[in-house]
C-alpha cells in the first residue's frame, strides 16, 4: 500500500510515517519501480502498535523499547510489565495533580460572592496584575 493508504488506515499523517521511518521506529518501506514507498501489512501492524502505545502516553523511547521487546516472543514479559507499571505511575501522578487542580478551582469558585471584578476573590487569589489605587 502507498503512504496515503497507510495514513488513512491508521489515522497517522504521512509526514509522521516518514518521520518514524527516518527514526527507525518503522522499517524502511520497499520502493516501487516508480519510486513510491510500498508498505506491507507488517508496516500497518507496526504503525498501529506505535499509535496505540503513543495514545497510552508512552514516550518515543518507551515505544522503541516496547517494539524491541515485542520481537522476542520467547522472552518473559517482565520488562514490558515494568514499562507499563512506570506509565501507570505517571498516569496516577497526573490524575492526582489534576484532582488537586480541580479542588483548588472549585474552592476558588465557591469563595467568590462578589458582583464586581474589583471585589472578586478569584482575581484576588490569582494576584492582581495592576496596582490598585
Amino acid at each position: 500500500m502507498r503512504i496515503g493508504e497507510l495514513a488513512r488506515a491508521t489515522g497517522t499523517k504521512a509526514e509522521t510515517i516518514r518521520y518514524y521511518e527516518r527514526e527507525g521506529i518503522l522499517p524502511t518501506a520497499d520502493r516501487t519501480d516508480s519510486n513510491y514507498r510500498d508498505y506491507s501489512q507488517n508496516h500497518l501492524a507496526a504503525l498501529t502498535f506505535v499509535r496505540r502505545a503513543r495514545e497510552l502516553g508512552f514516550s518515543m523511547a518507551q515505544v522503541r523499547e516496547l517494539l524491541a521487546l515485542s520481537d522476542h516472543d520467547d522472552k518473559p514479559c517482565e520488562n514490558v510489565d515494568q514499562l507499563v507499571q512506570q506509565q501507570l505511575s505517571e498516569v496516577d501522578s497526573k490524575i492526582a495533580d489534576l484532582t488537586a487542580l480541580r479542588e483548588e478551582l472549585g474552592q476558588m469558585l465557591q469563595s467568590c460572592e462578589a458582583d464586581r471584578i474589583g471585589d472578586c476573590r478569584i482575581v484576588e487569589s490569582l494576584g492582581a496584575l495592576r496596582a490598585r489605587p
